[in-house]
């Protein structure tokens, strides 16, 4: 057996030895939603140290648990903090917990993150939906012996991001009121803030917002034909763009502060998901 593959079921027999819960929708809780759990109808918890083999998260503010629960009735896996390519681990661990929450049963996963604003029409506090991503400045997470029991040898990315359930964005933006961008997202290893010569190679190939996580699960999900999409959280515009340095405190602070219309948006999205039948086989074309 792959080895990736058997650490992958070995994780997920230890998480159903603790709890016994099938979500349909899998959300990554970036920074300024660690605490998006008080919105849900908690069942079960755990912790990444309590799971052998599981890649733990080391960044301030992720608190490094599953969170299993109901949102507006749907059933749902949440990740309190996430692991960065950047902490060290090989991108396989990177992408464990999002494979891990599709073996769990989710069909549907909503990535979330804080990102750097690299569009001049974005403002810290804007919510971005991704539409597309550029992952060409990390390794890619489908490298080495394919893993035939998630998906083929070469995965077709052209819709990486569902366009449905980006029309879902969409709709639940406009009930909630809150205003969303649209753009494409490009993700850099990290964990230093990117040179103004590099956010002018990210603008150069159509970036629009510049992270460190992301792009990678969603690969890895596609890969596995889970139904992708994801919003951003712009928390600073990025290097070269102001006078400003950048500091990961005033992300964080930028992330909370943009943290009720995050969660509404989240929120509302999982209703709409969860009026469709979410345990769907693909919301793509």
């Amino acid at each position: 057996m792959n080895e990736v593959y058997e650490k992958l079921r070995r994780c997920l027999a230890a998480v159903k030895k603790k709890v016994a819960f099938e979500p349909k929708v899998a959300l990554i809780l970036g920074s300024g939603l660690g605490d998006y759990a008080e919105q849900m109808d908690i069942k079960a918890m755990v912790n990444y140290s309590d799971i052998d083999g599981f890649p733990i998260s080391t960044v301030a503010g992720h608190k490094g648990r599953f969170i299993f629960g109901y949102v507006e009735g749907v059933p749902v896996v949440a990740m309190q903090g996430r692991v960065h390519y950047y902490e060290g681990y090989p991108m396989s661990d990177v992408v464990l917990p999002v494979r891990l929450m599709g073996l769990m049963g989710a069909k549907t996963v909503i990535l979330t993150n804080a990102a750097g604003g690299v569009n001049y029409n974005f403002t810290p506090g804007d919510l971005m939906m991704i539409t597309d991503h550029v992952t060409s400045f990390v390794p890619s997470p489908l490298i080495g012996p394919n893993i035939d029991e998630l998906g083929t040898r070469f995965p077709d990315m052209s819709e990486v991001y569902s366009k449905k359930l980006r029309e879902k964005i969409k709709q639940a933006a406009k009930n909630t009121g809150v205003l969303i961008q649209q753009g494409t997202y490009m993700q850099f290893t990290g964990p230093n803030y990117e040179t103004p010569a590099e956010i002018r190679l990210c603008r150069s190939l159509g970036g629009d917002a510049a992270g460190m996580s992301t792009a990678c699960e969603a690969m890895a999900a596609r890969h596995m034909g889970l139904n992708v999409c994801g919003i951003s959280c712009i928390t600073n515009m990025a290097a070269g763009m102001s006078n400003k340095p950048l500091n990961h405190k005033e992300v964080q602070e930028a992330a909370d502060m943009a943290a009720d219309n995050f969660k509404k948006l989240v929120t509302e999205l999982i209703r709409l998901i969860g009026e469709d039948d979410y345990s769907c086989e693909s919301l793509y074309n």
